[in-house]
């Protein structure tokens, strides 16, 4: 197991806190030498070799790439569907800062799974779209204008309800910087049924008023850099009788959801969270 120093310093790293090189410079000392520090980093940097969970179930739903128009530029999404031709509620599915990837697709197909039509956006479109590398997808994250991603997701929600086979009721669900952005579009779209939030940067308690969605959010105990804005969130959130429900899981880190995310993915906490996500979209959207 990690020591606990070296997680807390990648989150840092892959936050924005502290540039690479810093980075390396503090992991070199926390592992004795350099040869140490190379041989620790392939342990926290995202695998994808394993990121399909669903390949078993792939002839119970449908999958393509889509297209879809926000602020005048053409948005990539990946959707999944069930196969049993019926009307579905749908779930916008939003990435961590790293952009689109075969993880978030998975997740996508997970929710499809579940009987809901899921859209996983690619966030970074306007700007070219997501790159293979993690870092070169962390830094343009940084250069999407806040407006913009709002309203590229808003885009995504309206598309899932103007599909043919749609009930019209629409939720989210966002990892990292998308639990930030389901946050942000509970904030911003009042047709929003539901919203749920891991590990996300809250929304600020001033905009809590604003919020007509259900909200579901979860946190890794040891998350203390995230966790730090849930008190003022949930003043708010009782203060202007919101329906939300909190999750704390004990020992798991942020991105504890993210089964190519290493030391910091945390199964027992994952398996949970994501249960009790699908028993909300089900109590929420059908």
């Amino acid at each position: 197991m990690l020591d606990q120093r070296i997680i807390d310093l990648f989150d840092q790293f892959t936050h924005g806190v502290i540039t690479r090189q810093e980075f390396m410079r503090r992991l070199t000392v926390f592992a004795g030498s350099t040869v140490a520090a190379m041989a620790i980093l392939p342990k926290l940097e995202l695998d994808f070799a394993d990121a399909n969970t669903t390949a078993e179930a792939a002839n119970e739903i449908e999958t393509r790439y889509v297209e879809y128009e926000s602020n005048g530029k053409k948005i990539k999404g990946y959707l999944a569907t069930p196969k049993k031709k019926k009307k579905r509620a749908g779930v916008v599915v939003i990435h961590e800062n790293r952009g689109l990837n075969p993880h978030i697709e998975d997740v996508a197909r997970r929710a499809a799974l579940a009987g809901f039509t899921a859209l996983a956006p690619d966030g970074l479109s306007p700007l070219g779209g997501t790159p293979a590398d993690s870092d070169a997808a962390r830094d343009l994250i940084g250069k999407l204008e806040q407006p913009v991603a709002i309203q590229l997701f808003k885009d995504g929600l309206e598309y899932l309800r103007k599909l043919p086979k749609a009930t019209g009721k629409t939720g989210c669900v966002g990892f990292c910087w998308g639990g930030a952005m389901a946050n942000s579009l509970a904030v911003n779209d009042p047709n929003l049924q539901a919203a749920v939030a891991f590990y996300g940067r809250q929304a600020a308690a001033e905009d809590v008023p604003k919020i007509k969605a259900a909200l579901m959010l979860h946190y890794g105990a040891l998350d203390e850099r995230v966790n730090a804005g849930i008190p003022a969130y949930e003043e708010a959130l009782k203060k202007y009788n919101k329906a939300y429900q909190v999750f704390i899981y004990e020992s798991a880190n942020h991105a504890f959801h993210n089964d190519t995310a290493g030391p910091r993915y945390d199964e027992k906490a994952a398996k949970l969270a994501w249960s009790r996500t699908i028993v909300f979209f089900e109590e929420k959207l059908k």
